[in-house]
């Protein structure tokens, strides 16, 4: 019998928590991937709303300012181009041509205000070229201890 009423507490308990995140503002907190596209076409939807903006940096677009850490550089998805401004210091991988995610907001003057920078890269590894076997491969890894 007591075995019953705790499968039913904790029914209740479960029940009551699904209910306060689905009914709570739980929404006001998620942060949506778009893409370049996706954010020209949500209009007033897409204003102070928390995104992570994803593309392909535009070539000849990315501008440094040199006495901050603030980039300047136009995300693409080959259909839309969005200009973004961030406020952080960009991952030593980023460059013209690479996939990143923006994390930040839409501004109503047209720019999205980045405060996070992400570069996305694939995970497949690719041997130096030039190195022929084994051999020239453990030495092209100078540095790495065992």
């Amino acid at each position: 019998m007591k075995s019953r009423w705790a499968v039913v507490i904790a029914l209740l308990v479960a029940a009551t928590a699904f209910a306060f995140i689905a009914v709570g503002k739980i929404g006001n907190n998620l942060v949506y991937y778009w893409s370049p596209s996706d954010l020209l076409h949500a209009g007033d939807k897409a204003y102070g709303a928390s995104i992570r903006l994803g593309g392909l940096v535009k070539k000849g677009s990315v501008v440094s300012n040199t006495t901050s850490s603030n980039v300047e550089f136009d995300v693409t998805d080959l259909k839309s181009t969005v200009h973004v401004k961030t406020h952080s210091v960009p991952p030593q991988m980023f460059r013209e041509g690479i996939g990143v995610v923006v994390e930040g907001t839409m501004t109503r003057s047209g720019v999205f205000d980045g405060s996070r920078l992400m570069v996305s890269h694939n995970n497949e590894y690719r041997a130096p070229h030039g190195a022929a076997n084994a051999e020239q491969l453990i030495k092209s890894t100078k540095g790495v201890s065992k």
